[in-house]
């Protein structure tokens, strides 16, 4: 696909999105699992082409979260 055909796939009028900066991304994964993210942000994100930083990013996050509750049960448990 060419420059020309990226523009040609776009509707008129609208302009294209950067890439959400890694900041933005941590701070609606942080936001979007705790519960408080806004809808201005929550339609940010979704006006964004490309959710794969979103996803790469909420599995590694969902991953040190299962990670660190059982570090945190075995050090309690050992100290029991």
């Amino acid at each position: 696909m060419t420059t020309k055909d990226n523009n040609e796939n776009t509707q008129p009028g609208s302009k294209a999105l950067p890439r959400p900066s890694l900041w933005k991304v941590m701070q609606s994964i942080l936001a979007g699992a705790l519960g408080v993210q806004s809808s201005k942000r929550h339609q940010e994100d979704f006006a964004n082409p490309s959710p794969w930083a979103y996803i790469v990013g909420g599995i590694l996050f969902t991953t040190l979260l299962i990670g660190g509750l059982v570090l945190l049960v075995n050090v309690v448990l050992a100290n029991a």
